[in-house]
């Protein structure tokens, strides 16, 4: 009796033990496949976002030294001051920025960015070693810059003795850009503008700040190229289709767009263009702006 009693329990435990093994394996194919479908297990989804998503799997030191080839020149002013690292840092900071839908959409507004802080801060020319558009990120102040770029403001008053020229990869420019700025990244843009040329991660942040941000009527540059930018039909009147050429119009749309073939807008096209080759991608249509008119 005992004997049998000692084998019936030990039966009963190994059936429970087998039993609670094969819910587990259960339980863990259904985690598995929760997270394959998120893409955490290694497998890179069709999109990705937040923690799912970084910069750094799209673009690697050597290939961002392979982008801004001569920008570590001697005869570039800034040179030594636009790392990698602070680019890194600078980029972690925003939620969506080149972290938003699939890896093609992805690496287009990286290509996207990357063009305009080129142009806006380019020391090539057309017979330059590498070409003209190896050049990127060359300056990190405006030159020859007289003009205080002061508008009267009562949110943003100008500080006694400070100027708010073009400064860092997108060359913010004037005291409420500054202002702005300085409050959505936390430091006095009014008082000290200077920093966003001596530290080169705010100096990036501002950049991927105007990057990002919307300024009524116009879009944020973020929005038009990764397709989330919707033209009224105002904007269609004003020829603004969706397309690298209306992150120029909002940049500089009132100096450059609207105004037939432009060599400013052409450099930024060409820096576009190189840099879609580099990371794979197809740079899509309406790359100028030529016919549209600003906002």
């Amino acid at each position: 009796m005992d004997r049998c009693l000692r084998l019936s329990t030990l039966f009963l435990l190994r059936l429970l033990l087998t039993q609670a093994l094969v819910c587990l394996c259960v339980m863990g194919m259904h985690h598995n496949n929760k997270l394959l479908r998120a893409g955490k297990l290694g497998v890179l989804s069709a999109t990705t976002t937040g923690e799912e998503a970084s910069v750094a799997t799209l673009i690697s030191k050597d290939l961002f030294e392979q982008l801004f080839t001569h920008r570590n020149d001697v005869v570039c002013p800034a040179h030594g001051f636009y790392t990698y690292e602070a680019f890194l840092a600078a980029a972690a900071m925003f939620n969506g920025f080149a972290t938003t839908g699939d890896v093609v959409k992805q690496k287009r507004e990286l290509a996207a960015f990357f063009a305009q802080i080129s142009h806006e801060t380019t020391g090539g020319w057309e017979t330059a070693p590498d070409g003209p558009f190896a050049w990127g990120l060359c300056y990190k102040e405006e030159l020859n810059a007289a003009a205080p770029y002061c508008s009267p403001s009562v949110e943003w008053p100008c500080a006694s003795g400070k100027k708010y020229y073009g400064r860092g990869p997108m060359q913010l420019s004037w005291n409420y850009n500054y202002g702005q700025a300085g409050v959505a990244l936390g430091f006095d843009g009014i008082n000290n503008p200077d920093l966003v040329a001596s530290n080169a991660i705010i100096s990036f942040k501002t950049a991927i700040w105007f990057w990002m941000t919307p300024q009524a009527p116009k879009p944020s540059c973020h929005a038009v190229i990764i397709d989330e930018w919707k033209p009224t039909t105002t904007d269609i009147a004003a020829k603004r289709t969706p397309g690298f050429g209306v992150t120029t119009n909002i940049i500089n749309g009132g100096l450059e767009c609207g105004r037939g073939s432009d060599p400013r807008v052409l450099d930024r096209v060409g820096y576009f263009e190189r840099y879609c080759a580099i990371l794979g991608v197809h740079p899509g249509k309406n790359l100028d702006c030529a016919t549209q008119k600003s906002f």
